[in-house]
């Protein structure tokens, strides 16, 4: 079931509009408009999907039972990583 709704949009976003519908590229504007949000809800899905790996890749790292180590502890084991690897 759909609702009917009123938008408006600036003359640019729907001069677009009207060149797709008549290049053939939609049968009316609705179609245009229903592709655009299936469009925007998949971007956002996605985004959801990016940020919740983020998520669990932070709190994967929260969990590391391993000891923080300071930038000097660090530091000292890349430079004897160098070192052994002659770069």
């Amino acid at each position: 079931m759909a609702e009917k709704i009123s938008i408006t949009l600036p003359p640019n976003m729907l001069e677009a509009i009207k060149a797709q519908v008549a290049a053939g590229n939609f049968s009316s504007t609705s179609e245009v408009l229903r592709e655009a949000m299936r469009l925007w809800m998949r971007q956002e899905k996605e985004h959801e999907e990016r940020m919740d790996a983020i998520r669990a890749r932070i709190q994967h790292s929260l969990n590391d039972p391993r000891p923080n180590l300071t930038g000097k502890q660090v530091s000292k084991r890349l430079e004897a990583l160098y070192d052994k690897h002659g770069v």
